[in-house]
């Protein structure tokens, strides 16, 4: 495989790990994917979530840009409907004035959350109905020319930070098609619409000042390990992680109820979830992703390694390399 590999790093804290702990672990796997010649890694703003970190997603971005010296960092993704247009303007001015030439700004429609959260973070819930507009806003806050007379982003104004749409439907394509920009399909929890969008997004692409032809990346999990026993206990880990957290109000399921449940028709949502998921050594995740990238005619893989542990991203992230870099 021949594609350019990115990382999505989930800010995991797990189990017995602090907040502290998980930031030190991006830090880690950053360094290591710099090493290991990945193009780029980003972090998803989610909030109220047990177990992932990235809430404060510029922040983390900036803590791990001063971390490391050559690999692209960005958000995928910050979730536009939660903040106005000039801020998120202003900080992302802010680490490109900082870390030039290496920060990427994807932009996600949902909140990232639930309702409760979406209230608590101060937000009209009709937020979403003007994001590509809001996407413009913030696209000319980072430009030469404000589309608000009179206000610009100091930091941002004149920077260029690249845009990108993620989505997991047809809208997300849409709007990056029509402003020309790339798109981030996020299949590796959503893989639904992942054919039809992408399609969608090709034929309607409109070149734009940043981007001549479409560029698609596609989400997709990989655990890679030594064995393929180990990589399979790995997977059953990650499919529990995602039973608890579907199932609201029975967080505590034991190891053992969890794989019960996912034995049943019920766990359906879970297993769709994690679609797809290259699971194995690295000759068998290799040869997954390079099926995987024909099926979503993607130009680039964002690959969320999965392992429990820093350890097995780590190794995971190394054997694909071995194998698709």
């Amino acid at each position: 495989m021949t594609l350019p590999l990115s990382i999505l790093d989930l800010a995991t804290v797990g189990r017995g790990e602090s907040v502290a702990d998980s930031l030190a672990n991006s830090v880690a796997l950053a360094r290591r994917a710099e090493e290991l010649g990945y193009g780029r890694v980003w972090y998803a703003e989610h909030h109220n979530i047990p177990g992932i970190a990235s809430s404060a997603t510029s922040v983390l971005i900036a803590h791990v840009a001063a971390h490391t010296s050559t690999i692209r960092l960005g958000s995928g993704g910050v979730m536009l409907p939660n903040h106005a247009p000039l801020i998120i303007a202003e900080q992302f001015g802010m680490l490109e004035s900082l870390h030039p030439g290496r920060i990427d700004l994807g932009l996600g429609r949902a909140p990232g959350t639930d309702q409760n959260t979406v209230r608590a973070l101060r937000r009209d819930p009709r937020a979403s109905e003007t994001f590509p507009q809001d996407v413009q806003e913030l696209q000319g806050y980072l430009g030469e020319e404000t589309l608000v007379p009179g206000v610009n982003a100091i930091p941002g104004q004149g920077t260029g930070v690249p845009l990108y749409i993620l989505g997991s439907s047809l809208f997300g394509a849409k709007v990056a098609a029509a402003l020309g920009l790339p798109y981030a399909f996020a299949s590796h929890f959503a893989p639904d619409a992942l054919e039809q969008a992408v399609a969608a997004y090709r034929a309607e692409f409109r070149p734009s000042g940043q981007l001549g032809a479409p560029h698609v990346i596609a989400g997709v999990n990989a655990i890679a390990a030594d064995d393929d026993a180990v990589a399979q206990r790995e997977f059953q880990i990650v499919k529990r992680a995602r039973l608890k957290m579907l199932v609201t109000g029975r967080r505590r399921f034991t190891d053992e109820e969890a794989d019960a449940v996912l034995e049943t028709p019920q766990a359906a949502p879970v297993h769709q979830m994690v679609k797809h998921t290259a699971v194995g050594t690295a000759e068998t995740v290799g040869e997954y992703l390079d099926r995987f990238a024909k099926q979503a005619d993607a130009d680039e893989l964002m690959v969320a390694h999965q392992s429990s542990t820093l350890e097995g991203r780590l190794r995971s992230a190394e054997l694909v390399a071995e194998v698709a870099l």
